[in-house]
């Protein structure tokens, strides 16, 4: 006798696990369903992916202040297979906020998200926003600079709501500044927590798939009506439907093969994103940014006009939650075909393209301050020596050329100086530099007499003809 089938009819025997499973495989799916639904098995290869990686990184890393980075770094360029492990963790959860977001445009354009799949859409919004917080909170974890401040601006925001921004701030942080509590807090949050609620969540979107059953592909003229659609569905799965296991889901096999495939070469030829400088709470010169897939929202923030970002930072992640709740429950009948719904593409293209553009805008950030701008040359300044010259490096030094360009060099979150001797006398200009302005600090307290006047020197200098 066989010992492999003598084991496996005891495990069957004592588990029923092949009974179970068979139907499942072999439930009947609707014909032509084509790769535009395999999505939402490439979006759980991918968590299952971020499980297994992540258990891996938490058996070296220490989540502590002391050695967060440090263990990193060990992770990153020691360890065996740290490097890769850490590489499939970051791309990973790249292309799972990417597969999230394409598998709910596919579901919004061919409408299935109408009866009698409200809550599988509902659970599916859930689970986006889910997936959102595990790529935040883990981007906390890297300990570096970014990170610390990342959370520091998060955290403010958060403040800004009326009434309990305060607790919500602290909550976020673990107290009132960032230290241990915050990061235990993050790790906490990141491995356990937000997990947890996934697995949850997608036990429920998995059972709501198989109890309601798979959407068909949608046709023009072929309305959904509460009334007759279950009838209807259920008749055209006994005359036409086709076994789960294996017409439809070899097309997932390919792509569960080809995603593994590009995350262990993402993670050999591009590799994890470099650490930044150890977190220093006495450096205040840094911009933090958000991972890409939330730099567009980083970009609304930076273009909105002063005194709004408030209120966007409030009703904006509001609206768009209670829209997304609010799609199914409103729009539950009627034409599912994409040809028929021209308001659904065209929201669908538009967001699609605000995003894009904004990102774009994020990854550019020119409003950021350039700290890493180089001095203007002798040439450029017009002089090698004196009052000019000196203003001139002080204009570097002190961070000025971070955010204001001169002769096409420098930052371009201020105005442009390159002329700012034509247009401000030395009043004007001793008065904006010692008070300062919207974004701009006050630098009264920080420079001497002598400095303030080099720097007045300089800029009276900057006119059209300067370094010519």
């Amino acid at each position: 006798m066989n010992p492999f089938k003598s084991v496996g009819r005891w495990v069957e025997d004592r588990t029923g696990l092949a009974a179970t499973l068979k139907p499942l495989l072999k439930h009947p799916v609707p014909p032509n369903t084509g790769w535009a639904y395999v999505f939402g098995s490439a979006t759980l290869t991918l968590f299952i992916v971020q499980v297994i990686t992540g258990v891996a990184l938490a058996t070296a890393y220490v989540p502590s202040t002391e050695s967060a980075y440090t263990s990193l770094q060990y992770i990153t360029h020691t360890a065996a297979l740290g490097s890769m492990l850490r590489g499939m963790h970051y791309w990973g959860a790249s292309l799972m906020v990417i597969f999230v977001g394409l598998h709910m445009i596919r579901v919004f354009l061919t409408g299935a998200f109408k009866f009698p799949r409200e809550m599988n859409w509902l659970t599916g919004v859930v689970l986006l926003g889910l997936t959102l917080a595990m790529g935040f909170s883990g981007q906390l974890l890297r300990w570096d600079q970014n990170a610390v401040w990342s959370v520091v601006v998060g955290a403010e925001q958060a403040g800004r709501t009326p009434w309990i921004g305060g607790a919500i701030a602290r909550f976020i942080i673990g107290g009132n500044t960032v230290g241990a509590a915050t990061l235990s807090r993050f790790f906490a949050v990141h491995v356990f927590l937000v997990p947890g609620l996934i697995f949850a969540f997608i036990g429920a979107h998995l059972f709501l798939v198989i109890r309601n059953g798979i959407s068909e592909p949608p046709q023009r003229g072929r309305p959904v009506d509460p009334k007759t659609y279950r009838a209807w569905y259920n008749d055209m799965l006994k005359r036409v439907g086709r076994p789960f296991w294996p017409d439809a889901a070899w097309r997932d096999a390919v792509v569960v093969l080809g995603l593994i495939v590009m995350l262990l070469l993402l993670a050999i030829l591009r590799g994890p994103p470099e650490l930044g400088k150890p977190p220093d709470p006495s450096i205040i010169e840094a911009h933090p940014r958000p991972d890409w897939y939330l730099l567009w929202y980083f970009a609304i923030l930076a273009l909105l006009p002063h005194g709004t970002e408030s209120y966007f930072i409030i009703l904006a992640p509001l609206v768009i939650g209670v829209s997304l709740f609010l799609v199914p429950l409103i729009a539950n009948r009627g034409e599912r075909s994409p040809a028929r719904r021209p308001w659904a593409v065209g929201s669908v293209l538009v967001i699609v393209t605000l995003i894009g553009v904004l990102t774009l805008a994020g990854e550019r950030e020119p409003w950021s301050p350039q700290y890493n701008t180089q001095p203007l040359s002798a040439q450029q300044i017009g002089a090698d020596s004196g009052p000019v010259y000196a203003g001139a490096l002080l204009f570097n030094t002190k961070g000025c050329q971070a955010c204001h360009a001169i002769a096409g060099q420098g930052g371009v979150r201020g105005p442009d100086l390159s002329n700012v001797g034509a247009r401000l006398n030395e009043q004007e200009l001793t008065w904006r530099i010692l008070n300062g302005g919207y974004n701009m600090p006050a630098y009264g307290s920080i420079l001497t007499p002598d400095e303030l006047h080099k720097l007045v020197v300089f800029l009276q200098s900057r006119s059209a003809d300067a370094g010519e």
